[in-house]
Parts: C-alpha cells; sequence; structure tokens
C-alpha cells in the first residue's frame, strides 16, 4: 500500500545513454568543470537538480553544445527530449535522451515507427484515407498515435509536455509559442483521430451540440455551479504549501486483509450485517465491522449449474442484494459476439443457501437478453418487500417485477423456467449500444453508451432522455451517480469524467438534468487521469475499471470520495478536492482542467473490485467508511484517518 507522490520533479541526470560513445568522454570532463565551480556555491544548493527547470541551468553549466534556451534553435518544431527511467524505485530519474530534436504531426495508415530517419518531410509522409491517423513523431524514437492512451499531461509553466509511448517521456519547448502551438495541433489531431472531423468550430458543434461547446473550449464554459454546488459542511482546510505526500489531506491504513476461498469474481457489499465475496467455489459469508470486513466462517456453496431452464451457467460475474439482503441476484453475462449477454438470472435465499428461482428474461413471450442489472434505487435493497429491479441492454432500458401480472409470486415449482415481468421500459429501435447503468436514491437512471454519450433517464419514464451528455469519445465501461443525483462517474479505458447535472431553470430554481432539460447552461466536465508514470507502471493493457463514488443512502448525507481499479492499483480521490476548482492541482493546465491529484494502494495481485462500505461504518476519527479491495485470493479492508 502507498500514497501517490508527483514524480513529475524527481531529480533529474544530465546522463546521456543514448549519445554517441565519442562525446562521452568530453562530457565527463565538463563535469569535473561543473563540480569544480559547485563547490564554490552555497552549500544549500542541491546535489543534484530536481525540475526540468534546474536541468536546464546544469546543462548549460556544462556548455553542452546545444543552443541555450533564449535562442530560437534554426530546426522546425525544436524540443528537447527527456526519457523517464527507474520506474517507481528510490534511483528513478529523467535522463536527457535528446538535447535537440524536433517533433512533427503526420497523418499515417503506419502507426509503428520505421526506420531511424529524421528528415522525412510532413508533407512527404502525409497518407491521406479511411484508415490514416494523426501521428506524434519524435525524432528517430517516438512514433505514437495521438490517442487519450498516451496521457499527454501539460506544464504550461514549464513549457512542458509528459505523455506515455513506449516509456514516459517528456518534451521541453525553447518558446511558450513553441508550446502552445504543440498544445493546440495535439488538441486538433486528437479530435480528428477520435471523431473522423477535422477540428473546426462547426464540427465541434456537430460532435457536441451547441448547448454543450464548452465541453469543447472549457474557457468558455460556466463553472458556477461546481463552486455553488460545494458543500463547504465537509470541505477540510488544505495545508498552506501542500506537497505530494499531503494532497489527500487523509492517510490510508490497512485493518484487514485475509485469505479468501479462491477465485473471487465479484464483490456485494451490504449496508447490514454482512457483505459477500462471490467465487468460483460458492458464496463467502464475511461480517460487516467498524473497520472493514472479516470472515465469518460460512461459505455458502450454491449448486447454481443444476436445472432444466437451459440458461447458461458460469461463475456469476454480477451479484445483486435485495429485499433487506436476505436475497441476491446472482448473472453471468456470456460473451455473444464479443459482447456480455445472458438470457436469465438465478435468485438465491441468502439464509438457506439455496437458490430458490431460476428466472427468464422475456417480452411478449419472446426470451430477450440482458447484458447488466442494478437496484431501483441507491437504497433499494435494503427494503424488506422489493420485488422489482432494472434491467440493461444494448438497445433495452427497462424494469422487471418478481410477481405475476396477477401479483403472485412465483418460484421454481413451475414446470418451466418462470418468466420475468417486463413492467415498465423501452425497447429502443438501434444505435444507442448502452453499457452500464445506475440509480440515484429517487430512482432516475444514468446510461453510459459506447459511444461516449452519457444519457438521464427521470423516474417516471424510461421511453426519453431529459438530458443526454455528448461524451468525449471514449465509450464508458461503468457509471455510477451521487444519491441526490447532482454529480456523475463515467469510467473510460484512459480516464473517469466527472459531470455536475445542476442547472438552473428559466424560474431561477437549481434542478438535475434528470429532472429536466438542461440548455445551454451547461458545465464542463472534470477528469480524473493517472499521471503518465504511473499510468506506464500499471501496464499496457491495464485499464480504468468500476469508478464509484462512496456510497451514501440517505438525504443530506455527502459522498466524500471516489475509487477506481486499474490493474494492481486501486485509485482513490478526494471528492471535494476535486470539485474546488481553485485547487493546485488544476493551476497551469490546458483544456479541460484534470485532476492529478490521488492515493494509490498497491496490491500483490489484478484487483477484481474496490469499493467503500456503507457510510454508517464510518467512525469518530474517520471522514469515510473503510474501503474494501478484493483480489482473486484476497480481501483486505483500508480505513481513511484524518491527519491530526
Amino acid at each position: 500500500m502507498g500514497a501517490n507522490h508527483s514524480r513529475e520533479d524527481l531529480e533529474l541526470s544530465d546522463s546521456e545513454e543514448y549519445e554517441e560513445e565519442t562525446e562521452k568522454e568530453d562530457e565527463e570532463e565538463e563535469e569535473e568543470d561543473y563540480h569544480d565551480a559547485k563547490d564554490k556555491s552555497s552549500e544549500r544548493r542541491p546535489k543534484t537538480p530536481s525540475s526540468v527547470d534546474e536541468v536546464e541551468a546544469r546543462l548549460k553549466a556544462l556548455k553542452l553544445k546545444y543552443p541555450s534556451s533564449t535562442q530560437t534553435p534554426n530546426l522546425k518544431n525544436p524540443v528537447k527530449l527527456y526519457l523517464h527511467i527507474g520506474g517507481n524505485t528510490p534511483v528513478a530519474k529523467w535522463v536527457l535522451s535528446d538535447k535537440l530534436t524536433s517533433y512533427s504531426f503526420i497523418k499515417s495508415a503506419q502507426i509503428e515507427q520505421q526506420g531511424d530517419d529524421e528528415d522525412e518531410e510532413e508533407e512527404e509522409e502525409e497518407q491521406e484515407g479511411e484508415d490514416s491517423w494523426w501521428v506524434l513523431k519524435v525524432g528517430s524514437k517516438i512514433r505514437v498515435r495521438v490517442t487519450p492512451e498516451i496521457q499527454l499531461k501539460t506544464f504550461c509553466d514549464q513549457r512542458r509536455v509528459d505523455f506515455v509511448a513506449n516509456g514516459v517521456w517528456a518534451m521541453k519547448f525553447f518558446t511558450n509559442e513553441d508550446y502552445k502551438g504543440f498544445v493546440a495541433k495535439f488538441q486538433d489531431c486528437l479530435f480528428e483521430n477520435t471523431y473522423g472531423y477535422e477540428s473546426n468550430e462547426e464540427n465541434k458543434v456537430k460532435v457536441y451540440g451547441k448547448d454543450f461547446i464548452g465541453w469543447a473550449n472549457p474557457q468558455a464554459a460556466d463553472d458556477s455551479m461546481w463552486e455553488d454546488a460545494e458543500d463547504t459542511l465537509f470541505k477540510s482546510p488544505e495545508p498552506k504549501t501542500p506537497t505530494p505526500a499531503s494532497r489527500g489531506g487523509q492517510d490510508l491504513r490497512e485493518e484487514f486483509e485475509e485469505a479468501a476461498n479462491g477465485g473471487i469474481q465479484s464483490l456485494a457489499l451490504g449496508a447490514l450485517d454482512n457483505s459477500f465475496l462471490v467465487g468460483e467455489s460458492g458464496i463467502q459469508v464475511v461480517k460487516n465491522f467498524a473497520h472493514g470486513i472479516q470472515g465469518k466462517g460460512v461459505c455458502v456453496n450454491f449448486d447454481y449449474k443444476k436445472g432444466g431452464s437451459g440458461l447458461v451457467h458460469s461463475t456469476p460475474k454480477k451479484a445483486l442484494l435485495m429485499r433487506a439482503e436476505t436475497n441476491m441476484l446472482l448473472m453471468s453475462p456470456m460473451m455473444d459476439s464479443g459482447k456480455p449477454h445472458t438470457t436469465g438470472l438465478h435468485q438465491l435465499d441468502i439464509e438457506t443457501g439455496k437458490v430458490v428461482t431460476e428466472w427468464r428474461f422475456g417480452k411478449d413471450g419472446t426470451d430477450i437478453t440482458m447484458r447488466d442489472i442494478a437496484n431501483d434505487s441507491k437504497g433499494a435493497q435494503l427494503d424488506p418487500t422489493g420485488s422489482t429491479f432494472l434491467g440493461l441492454d444494448d438497445n433495452r432500458l427497462c424494469r422487471w417485477d418478481m410477481r405475476d401480472r396477477k401479483g403472485i409470486v412465483q418460484d421454481i415449482a413451475n414446470a418451466s423456467t418462470p418468466v420475468l415481468n417486463w413492467t415498465q421500459g423501452h425497447q429502443f429501435s438501434r444505435g444507442t449500444n448502452f453499457q452500464c447503468f445506475a440509480s440515484t436514491g429517487d430512482g432516475s437512471i444514468v446510461v453510459g453508451s459506447l459511444d461516449g454519450k452519457i444519457r438521464l433517464y427521470s423516474s417516471s419514464s424510461m421511453r426519453q432522455a431529459k438530458t443526454a451528455f455528448p461524451g468525449l469519445g471514449s465509450p464508458i465501461t461503468h457509471v455510477d451517480v451521487t444519491f441526490d443525483g447532482k454529480w456523475i462517474l463515467g469510467t473510460t479505458d484512459t480516464y473517469l469524467i466527472l459531470i455536475c447535472t445542476l442547472f438552473t431553470d428559466k424560474d431561477g430554481r437549481a434542478k438535475t438534468g434528470f429532472a429536466g432539460r438542461m440548455g445551454n447552461r451547461i458545465s464542463a466536465p472534470r477528469l480524473l487521469k493517472l499521471n503518465p508514470l504511473d499510468s506506464h507502471l500499471a501496464g499496457v493493457n491495464n485499464k480504468f475499471r468500476n469508478a464509484q463514488f462512496s456510497w451514501v443512502t440517505e438525504n443530506g448525507k455527502q459522498e466524500r470520495h471516489l475509487v477506481a481499479t486499474v490493474g494492481k492499483f486501486s485509485v482513490i480521490w478526494n471528492f471535494q478536492q476535486v470539485k474546488n476548482g481553485s485547487h493546485e492541482c488544476y493551476r497551469n493546465q490546458e483544456g479541460l482542467k484534470s485532476c492529478y491529484c490521488y492515493k494509490i494502494v498497491l496490491k500483490d495481485d489484478s484487483i477484481v473490485d474496490s469499493r467503500f462500505m456503507h457510510e454508517k461504518f464510518a467512525v469518530t476519527d474517520s471522514p469515510e467508511a473503510p474501503l474494501v479491495i478484493a483480489t482473486p485470493l484476497k480481501v483486505s479492508s483500508f480505513s481513511i484517518s484524518s491527519r491530526r
């Protein structure tokens, strides 16, 4: 376990491992001259530089043979290129990779580097066509497609950008104009690669809509709702001089860790006495405590593979608690044409440990499929009489009822598998490509789509969305919403998107986008990202998963944190800090505000899920309920303690 530390200003080395051997001897002599001069300087001067600006001063002292930063090199798009080495170890540092090189944006169908020729002109390399993309080329060492995956991070005050391309790189520009020109061109290329349109005002309106143009031009967006929505009751003062280790303002402490029965597939947290680990061998019951969850010594081994329903059986990937947490719905989506779908689910009676019903999804006498299920509302699992739940498929949004049309509860005694009653919903013709959904405290529904759109439905209608946010082009793989419906958190592979749904209607009343159309007073979203180094350390194939708010089920309660999983990382953000537009993390940024202030919990194995327990388990010395992290073989609980 460990908190995230900023590694952007690690000690920088002028060691040039990529230079010719013939230059190394000269550099060693110049290094001696530098140390002689350094010995005569103030003792307070650090032995090694700790920022890009300091490495510039050191390189000047070494009299290396490249133009000074006060001169403009006679080269198109000149930059200095640095490489980060050492990962997250004590010897991690930046090294100078190229004293002077250049970058270019080229349109090409060839993404991977082919050869070391740096002299190819941009016009000669451009390849128009449906399969061509904008590519960033830096000297002979970097050639990468312009996508969110490169995790570009800007440092306006340092004229610098960091990014990931088979390693972690930094480019330093010679003038502010050079820096601004690069960032503007990068954003244009990213827009075209994402949407397939040239980046201009007309096409931005086409993509985002005139009401959401602030998403494309954040500087013009109305951010007043972000500030109005801040709940000062929960706002904790930040240190006057924030340091990387204190950015969260709180400490994580591991309370419990224990081995599970093995093969954990999903985590079902309860708000009452117990929580549940769903695995290959059954469901393990654990006890809820104020400092986390611990094994209770009980494992419900349910034999869900029996039965003549014809349902496809496998280890459940989704577990939904119902009826005051005495029942559980188990769903096992199977991949069909690359998409997860299932034709039914199992209902488990937790008190007896038996599957009491196998349900089929049907409408108008025809079996249909679902890709996800959810509770009717944030606190619906606590209702002892609950019999309905929500269902989602690619082009369907509905509510299912476990009672038949005459109000009689069906059971497995019937000769055929009972069919759930479609009580409300809509089957869209095509094109919605729904991926995930969640519900608010009052039963309003947010749905994320493959094209990045996020739709808001009121609790009374599933036919037409009250508000449809355009997204930023990346598929929404998971979505969550606060109890009061004011904030939405969408998960994409490379970033999280936080959206404020508040707006003021024509009568001056504050509403959310679930209750009415938001018009043109729509705030720009904020992004939550890993810095380039952490993104690189997480691994190429590790993506953000299952970002969610901490868990409250009452009006007047406030979610305090956000958590997401990336490979072996569990990443935690302070919600109030993310909302604070004046926070130091947002200074000197370009484009949408992106928050990089987080804490990381590192586990030994890939994480299955990370979730906060119900807020009632928060103790007096903690601002938050414990965080539970499950890997296939272990489950751990962490408390968040306020600093004194």
